[in-house]
């Protein structure tokens, strides 16, 4: 870490090492700070966002009073949102999947409705203001549901066709987003919970049994034991980021390199349950998996610079503020009897807050941060994270691009 004087403002250059030690520091602070201040705990805010936003605030007063700026190299970002995604598909046994039946079919359903809702409307809003429709898009279901990997991507292609601002409203439609998911999921959860009296299931047939599929042995693990589940995830990640350069090639579009990596350790994971090359531990695939998730979104947050957010002017902030209200409605009375109306749907509805609007890490960190307060709801966090990383894509992306396609003027 090192300091220059450029133009009267401080420069903080932070390297890869101190940037990490930020992000888990102020991981703790915001444990820290929930354990203290009781209303994030009640409201069942995410300990990462807390100390994330901290630190945002922090940044923004060095940029307004044009005092200091932090420059980070920030190269763990990515491989810790690759990590988490790994340590998600070796969970996914396909005798777990099954277990979702019918649940499972109807939340991924409703969540593709939901990004062609958004997508409708953006250009709704569009069409009523006079905005053009790359920008309306751009603050739909591409920031909402892709994040800032699909806004960076389309916008690159919208910026081709002429529209030039198109990467700065995707970065700042994504930073809302993902900002909004994190604050709105677990309250949302909790006033579901408490407003029904909901309880978690213990006596449902469906958690004993995904129990009994991912239980521990209760064995200790040797080094080895440790050594090759560690090396499953790696290998996972490593061959899941190469199958989805292939396939982006094919399409001739960018592919997330998670759901390569998901895809991968899904596959993994159903092999050794039929020919047992190693001792798989799901407690402590789970664990790393939590780890890489907390360290991902604390350093997602903390990177974050709030002043982006003024690319959000006009008719592109009446659709990502429309986009939030919509998600919020359509959890809180339509989502929620949807998918019964009990604990597991409450907590649901916090995870679709979480990845319809942000990502599917801040879906896992909303259900967590419920799951804490009230109780564990197997069903949603099997469920939300399969269909948040990938099943959602399978309807999100072809109809946004039949929407590209059909209201983007100069589509080359």
């Amino acid at each position: 870490m090192n300091f220059e004087l450029i133009d009267g403002i401080t420069n903080i250059n932070v390297n890869s090492a101190v940037t990490l030690a930020f992000a888990a520091i102020l991981l703790l602070l915001g444990y820290f700070s929930k354990d203290k201040i009781k209303v994030l705990d009640k409201y069942c805010i995410p300990a990462p966002v807390v100390g994330g936003f901290i630190f945002m605030f922090i940044t923004w007063v060095g940029y307004s009073t044009n005092s200091f700026n932090f420059n980070f190299e920030n190269i763990f970002q990515e491989t810790f949102m690759l990590a988490f995604f790994t340590t998600v598909g070796l969970g996914a046994s396909f005798k777990l999947l099954k277990k979702g039946g019918k649940l499972l079919i109807i939340y991924w359903l409703i969540a593709g409705v939901i990004s062609i809702l958004q997508n409708t409307l953006g250009i709704a809003v569009s069409k009523a203001i006079g905005l053009e429709a790359p920008y309306a898009l751009l603050a739909s279901a591409i920031a909402m549901i892709g994040g800032h990997g699909a806004a960076l991507s389309y916008g690159n292609t919208f910026a081709e066709m002429g529209y030039d601002v198109a990467p700065l409203v995707g970065a700042a439609a994504a930073t809302f987003g993902l900002i909004s998911a994190v604050l709105v999921g677990g309250p949302l959860g909790r006033r579901l919970i408490e407003k029904n009296n909901l309880r978690p299931d213990t006596d449902e047939a469906f958690d004993t049994s995904v129990t009994d599929i991912n239980v521990s042995s209760g064995d200790k693990l040797s080094s080895l034991d440790i050594m090759k589940n560690v090396s499953a995830i790696i290998i996972s990640m490593a061959l899941g980021t190469i199958i989805s350069g292939w396939i982006s090639n094919i399409i001739n579009m960018g592919f997330p390199t998670y759901v390569g990596a998901m895809f991968v350790a899904v596959i993994l994971r159903n092999l050794n349950e039929r020919f047992n090359f190693y001792k798989f531990d799901f407690s402590l695939v789970d664990e790393i998996g939590n780890v890489m998730l907390n360290l991902y979104l604390s350093l997602a947050l903390m990177t974050l610079k709030l002043w982006e957010l003024s690319g959000l002017i006009g008719g592109v902030l009446f659709v990502v503020l429309a986009q939030v209200v919509m998600m919020v409605i359509l959890a809180y009375f339509v989502v929620f009897k949807i998918l019964g109306s009990n604990y597991d749907a409450a907590v649901m509805c916090a995870g679709l807050c979480g990845h319809g609007l942000g990502a599917t890490p801040s879906a896992i960190v909303n259900m967590t941060a419920v799951n804490e307060k009230y109780g564990m709801s197997r069903k949603a966090m099997m469920i939300v994270p399969i269909v948040g990383a990938f099943l959602v894509d399978i309807i999100y992306q072809p109809q946004t691009i039949w929407f590209i396609k059909t209201f983007v003027e100069n589509l080359l």
